[in-house]
């Protein structure tokens, strides 16, 4: 018998020498190991050595293939969020560039800059409503810059050759001003239609900057009345929040002069009259703003002259060039004639001269009421399937449109379209506020109201009151895809609706306060000359103006709520890349 001692030893030493059994399974082909059955694809995983996937893994090792993860996920964030970002910029650059088309010989920066300074001019861009005009400014300078310099957008441009042509004698040249501007009719209608928007762009910028300085120690611009030196010696404070105000030697002018890019549409070789029509007329009411009435009404004349000077026939015959009136047997009248001679009444009665204004609003009126009916248009052609809209839909996203075809010169005679009979009602108002402003005069001089003072009071609320007519009624029966027109005849019906408000409130007042003093009514009081009949129906008339009143203010309401829905619907046709994509403005 063997001893215990000795038998456990034996049985160490034939425990440590034994080899630990492994099963060897067979070796799995490479076809099977891809194979869609769960039966191979368990044989493959106990295939697997477990020395092999037991074997400890360094810290080092272990830290190195994390890091290449990470790295490796983090490129591919990175990716996806550059490709997300560039999409969204190609999708925004595409919607402004529907919205504000630019012409496609021109640079992607100088695109870039005219539909930055575009987006920046709407109201609607920042959140407190407040547009930056320094910023707006800076695009446009920068892109004038670009437009004139022939190794970038101004490639050929020169000046003028001509430097005694009828446009430079006629026109600026007796105001006193030098010629700055170019031969640009080398260029394609698009890039000078282009060059165009640029330069009334930044002539509306300069405007809301004439008074604003440009504090060069820190890059800043503000109003000249915060500004310390010696001509403000009288500064503004600073509002709670607001930056110190700047000094007077470290400040320069915030723009150029408007006058400056004004001029250079004047005198340049290239535009339409039309154009230069429109920059002539804008320098002309921005000179009345200033103040400077006499240098404005030459300024509206020259654009008289313009406006004539384009006419088939002899101007003499059309307008009066002393007066602007346009004469009852003009036979051919254009829209610049008409737009020029109203713009020249508008001036007049802005400065105290209604009796000069009124005979010119009147040739207007009576030369657009014969202006010849527009065209029929042909009846629509039969419903597109679902099918064919969608196609056209996907077309139209795909394919980004033309550039659009050029608008009228103005030289052409216009239609009776409902535009034009919105600006007829607008005339009508304008009639309307001269007839009643009149009367308010002659009350003024003699201190009472008589008949004839009363029977002009009437005849302009007459007037205005078919302008609110005319106006609503065209608003209403008007396309909805017209938006120019919508707005010409929204703008007319709200300032003969405020128009109207206004002379009957003050037709009230006056009322209410003679009754106070006199004790009487204006259309009851008694004197020598009147008759009975007169005495009996202004006692019939009591308290008129109470009931004219109260209709005005019901007839407010609704068309508040019109003006309500057509300003929404501007904005939602404005804002959507499917409303105002095709517009070019």
């Amino acid at each position: 018998m063997v001893p215990a001692t000795i038998a456990t030893a034996k049985s160490k030493r034939a425990f440590a020498t034994h080899t630990p059994f492994h099963p060897k399974l067979p070796a799995t082909p490479a076809a099977q190991v891809f194979s869609k059955t769960r039966t191979s694809l368990s044989l493959h995983l106990f295939s697997i050595d477990p020395t092999a996937v037991l074997r400890p893994i360094s810290k080092k090792q272990h830290l190195k293939q994390e890091t290449k993860q990470f790295l490796k996920y983090l490129f591919y964030v990175h990716v996806g969020l550059v490709s997300l970002g560039l999409l969204v910029a190609l999708v925004s650059v595409e919607v402004y560039e529907r919205r504000y088309q630019t012409p496609p010989e021109w640079t992607f920066r100088s695109r870039n800059i005219f539909r930055a300074a575009r987006k920046i001019e709407e109201p609607d861009y920042s959140a407190s409503g407040i547009i930056e005009w320094p910023d707006i400014d800076n695009n446009y300078a920068s892109l004038l810059s670009r437009l004139e310099d022939p190794d970038v957008d101004g490639k050929d441009l020169e000046l003028p050759a001509n430097d005694q042509d009828r446009v430079w004698v006629f026109g600026l040249q007796k105001l006193g001003f030098t010629r700055k501007g170019l031969d640009i009719s080398m260029k394609s209608e698009e890039w000078r239609r282009g060059y165009y928007a640029a330069l009334m762009g930044a002539a509306r910028a300069a405007e809301h900057l004439d008074q604003w300085v440009f504090d060069r120690s820190r890059g800043m611009s503000c109003p000249k009345d915060y500004m310390i030196g010696p001509s403000n010696p009288r500064p503004k404070p600073v509002p709670y929040g607001g930056s110190s105000p700047p000094l007077e030697e470290n400040c320069d002018p915030a723009s150029e002069p408007p006058q400056t890019f004004y001029t250079k549409i004047l005198t340049s070789t290239g535009f339409t009259s039309g154009q230069r029509l429109d920059a002539a007329l804008a320098y002309g009411d921005y000179l009345d703003w200033k103040g400077l009435h006499e240098s404005a009404e030459e300024m509206y004349d020259w654009g008289l002259d313009i406006a004539m000077g384009a006419l088939p026939l002899e101007a003499n015959h059309i307008v009066d060039t002393q007066t602007g009136i346009i004469s009852s047997d003009a036979t051919y009248v254009s829209n610049n004639l008409l737009k020029a001679a109203n713009a020249l009444a508008i001036h007049h009665a802005q400065t105290g001269r209604p009796s000069t204004a009124l005979p010119i609003f009147l040739s207007v009126l009576r030369a657009r009421k014969q202006l010849s009916l527009p065209h029929v248009p042909a009846p629509p052609g039969e419903e597109h399937s679902r099918v064919q809209r969608f196609l056209s839909f996907t077309k139209w996203v795909l394919i980004s449109p033309s550039y659009p075809p050029p608008p009228p010169t103005g030289d052409e005679a216009p239609m009776r379209n409902p535009k034009a009979i919105c600006e007829e009602a607008a005339i009508m108002a304008h009639v309307g506020e001269i007839l009643f402003a009149s009367s308010q005069d002659r009350t003024q001089r003699s201190f009472a109201h008589d008949s004839k003072t009363l029977q002009q009071q009437q005849s302009g609320l007459s007037w205005t009151r078919d302008a609110v007519d005319i106006s609503e009624s065209t608003l209403s029966t008007m396309n909805l895809n017209d938006l120019d027109e919508r707005q010409t005849c929204a703008e007319c019906l709200r300032s003969g609706m405020e128009n109207w408000l206004a002379m009957v409130r003050k037709i009230l007042k006056e009322e209410q306060t003679i009754t106070a003093t006199t004790g009487q009514k204006i259309a009851t009081r008694r004197s020598w000359f009147w008759s009975g009949q007169d005495v009996e129906n202004a006692e019939m008339n009591e308290g008129k103006w109470d009931h004219e009143l109260q209709f005005v203010n019901q007839r407010l309401s609704h068309v508040q709520e019109l003006l309500s829905r057509e300003d929404a619907l501007r904005k939602a046709r404005g804002a959507s890349l499917l409303g105002n994509g095709m517009i070019f403005s």
